[in-house]
């Protein structure tokens, strides 16, 4: 994952940025409901194409995002985790965090959050779960957007199990762990909308399918959406 901290140098970042749109991509970006096992379909997903393509480009990203924009912005992990979470500060340790030099506003928490999300997918042959990815890269064209969704209580058994929570407890967490999702995406998106289904080119039912399925699944989507946009590309600019 060295390559992965390019991203938070600035002068690489705006080489990305700058670059035309017709050099973006691929990218792969799962959004999930809770308890669907996003992390081990991403990994999968990830695998499954370094394989087909004898490549070792494809690389999945999650949390690492969390731990580099803060220090790039000089500050600790947990208000960047705060952020995704939608945790907002008080008033009180705003004023605390002014006074000590340690402040950092959501502003440019969310800044940074989208330039660095966005110069990961653009650079491409990356599979980016969660983290708002869907709204941020939603004008690559080199893109395909999942959703995982599953049954709400086919979801707290499956937490109940991953986090030995009891039931009332995992219950608790699936529900508010999916509305901090939702609000995440819709965040990036230049008009809040209520309904984000438009937003993905499948959804996939995480019980109907398991985790190496649904990554097939994943994988076949890709060829037939993305592979054949770049197939049809190379074969224009072989004519001309």
């Amino acid at each position: 994952m060295d390559k992965f901290f390019d991203y938070f140098d600035g002068r690489y970042r705006d080489s990305i940025l700058s670059r035309p749109p017709t050099d973006d991509g691929p990218v792969i970006t799962i959004s999930r409901q809770t308890g669907c096992d996003a992390r081990q379909v991403a990994e999968n997903v990830v695998d499954n194409l370094n394989r087909r393509y004898e490549t070792t480009k494809w690389k999945w990203v999650d949390k690492d995002i969390i731990y580099a924009i803060a220090k790039e912005l000089n500050t600790n992990t947990q208000r960047v985790e705060n952020f995704y979470k939608g945790i907002e500060l008080s008033n009180m340790s705003e004023m605390i965090m002014a006074f000590s030099g340690g402040f950092v506003s959501d502003l440019r928490v969310k800044k940074a959050i989208k330039e660095v999300v966005l110069t990961i997918c653009k650079e491409g042959h990356v599979v980016l779960v969660g983290r708002g990815g869907v709204s941020i890269a939603n004008n690559i064209e080199d893109a395909l957007h999942v959703r995982i969704i599953a049954p709400f209580y086919w979801r707290v058994e499956n937490v109940m199990k991953k986090k030995e929570m009891d039931l009332e407890t995992a219950e608790a967490y699936v529900i508010d762990t999916d509305e901090k999702r939702f609000n995440l995406i819709t965040t990036f998106l230049e008009k809040k909308s209520l309904n984000i289904d438009y937003l993905f080119d499948t959804t996939i039912n995480r019980k109907s399918y398991n985790i190496f399925e649904t990554a097939e699944l994943i994988v076949s989507m890709y060829e037939k959406k993305i592979g054949r946009q770049i197939a049809e590309r190379k074969k224009t600019s072989q004519i001309f």
